[in-house]
């Protein structure tokens, strides 16, 4: 059967030790009956705010056995963000590690707001009591002393996993996919991009979609994930150098921070696969390749999962896109003012149908309905142009979608939170270049100060959203056009760029 378990085939190799597949499946089976225990079965979800490691794997599969929605929360959100994902997605259990990195968990859910908590009944944690009064706690020991659920209500088109996405709405949507489509696509994944013998470097966290599929595919493959609980540049290189990875995934931000740290030449690694987001480290690949690190080009959204195309070696392998690793995919581009559909070498809107999309957004029909063509093709939103291989090259997002920390971030969300202060009339938030990475700058309409909008996003956002500097303007740049006045938004990027060119300077 196309069940998540079977994927459970490798081991996780963190700084504490080795834990080998059978020894996840027995806790994934132990979670699984702690779930049931707290009346926790098909259809429920469950919201998995944690670091990357064997609690994460573990409960990730017992929802897979209980038939249940496991829900990624990035450690690196705070109220206004949980509390939306906690709410829409009515998680029943909740699953936190109160002493990660020193992050006031307890302090961040007490932010936010009841309503926005009522479904979460139980809370598991590593040790100790509730981060959240009132709801019961269940803590990793007791789970690990559960006798395990042999009872496995996985089914293939059972949904399974919820990731957040950005897109042109104010809050991300959140990405619905079933056991058998994760399950196929950790299979093409593994094949097309060559997992094992060697060990896959786990340098992405798990929550996301980007190092969820990494995840799979080493797990398919049975091939050891070395996982640190977070992005530490010295920690991944020290485990690199022990165990002689062959595969790595990651940001260009997150490979250029790597390369940097190596001691030297690191043997053994056939690819690393990296997303360029940065304009600042063109001359990233010829660095990573003095070091044995051979980058190739990547394209994934939550949508259709990460790793869903490879750049094959050669001219094109530092380029965004490549060539499904499913070869049931189907591509098309579409010219986005007439609709017609281009040929190879024409730029356009890139449409995709295939095994690897996802089922719908939960509890969004509209958007749902609205992402697919009559035919079965989902719009990606992204400019794209076919290449003769069956490929395509990525060129970038055809909204305003921009790359915070890694992320894609709607512009729109964080333009929402700064918003709902008394002292703001309007806001844009555009992305401009800050040394070898890309933050948020924030125009504002009003008489807020810009420390105080600062403050505001870093108590209610993740610290890769808060804008590097805020800037008040009388008005916004704009132009006319059939739909109405739009924003200049390339002026402000221009504008912004300048500001911190002028800044790094000082």
């Amino acid at each position: 059967m196309s069940t998540l378990p079977t994927l459970l085939n490798g081991a996780l190799v963190t700084p504490e030790g080795r834990v080998s597949a059978a020894e996840l499946d027995l806790l994934s089976r132990r979670a699984a009956a702690a779930l049931a225990a707290v009346g926790v079965g098909p259809g429920d979800a469950v919201g998995l705010w944690l670091p990357n490691g064997p609690m994460w794997v573990a409960l990730l599969f017992a929802c897979a056995r209980r038939g249940v929605i496991a829900v990624s929360l990035n450690t690196r959100y705070r109220a206004t963000e949980v509390g939306d994902i906690l709410r829409r997605s009515g998680c029943k259990v909740l699953a936190v590690d109160p002493a990660f990195k020193a992050i006031d968990f307890a302090g961040i859910l007490a932010a936010i707001p009841a309503d926005d908590l009522a479904a979460v009944e139980t809370v598991v944690v590593p040790a100790g009591g509730s981060p959240l009064p009132g709801r019961r706690a269940v803590t990793w020991a007791e789970v690990e002393t559960t006798a395990p659920l042999d009872d496995d209500l996985s089914r293939p088109e059972a949904p399974v996993a919820v990731f957040t996405t950005s897109g042109t709405t104010s809050r991300p949507k959140l990405v619905l996919h079933d056991q058998a489509t994760l399950v196929r696509h950790a299979q093409a994944v593994a094949q097309a991009h060559g997992f094992g013998p060697g060990p896959s470097l786990q340098a992405l966290p798990f929550c996301g979609i980007f190092g969820f599929c990494q995840l799979l595919a080493a797990l398919h493959a049975g091939v050891d994930s070395l996982v640190p609980p977070y992005f530490a540049p010295h920690v991944l290189t020290g485990m690199a150098m022990r165990h002689r990875p062959s595969h790595c995934y990651g940001s260009d931000e997150m490979a250029d921070a790597f390369v940097r740290a190596l001691p030297g030449p690191l043997p053994g690694m056939r690819l690393f696969g990296f997303a360029a987001f940065s304009p600042a480290l063109a001359d990233l690949p010829e660095r990573a390749a003095a070091v044995g690190i051979p980058l190739r080009g990547l394209y994934g959204m939550s949508e259709c999962q990460a790793l869903f195309a490879l750049q094959p070696e050669g001219e094109r392998a530092h380029l965004g896109g490549g060539v499904p690793v499913d070869a049931a995919t189907e591509l098309r581009v579409r010219d986005p003012e007439t609709g017609a559909v281009l040929p190879a070498g024409s730029k356009g809107s890139l449409e995709i149908k295939g095994p690897s999309l996802f089922r719908r957004y939960l509890g969004d029909p509209e958007a749902t309905a609205e992402a697919f063509t009559d035919d079965g093709f989902f719009r990606t939103g992204d400019l794209a142009e076919l290449t003769d291989d069956g490929g395509f090259v990525f060129h970038g997002r055809l909204g305003d979608a921009v790359r915070l920390g890694g992320f894609l971030v709607s512009p729109a969300e964080i333009e929402k939170h700064i918003e709902a202060l008394p002292d703001v009339e309007a806001c844009v938030v555009v992305a401009a270049p800050s040394g070898d990475r890309l933050v948020a700058v924030a125009f504002v309409v009003g008489t807020a100060a810009e420390a105080d909008v600062i403050a505001h996003c870093r108590a209610g956002l993740a610290g890769y959203k808060v804008p590097a500097r805020v800037v008040r303007c009388a008005e916004f740049p704009t132009t006319v056009g059939p739909n109405g006045r739009k924003v200049q938004r390339h002026v402000l990027r221009r504008q912004a760029a300048d500001l911190l060119a002028a800044g790094a300077e000082t």
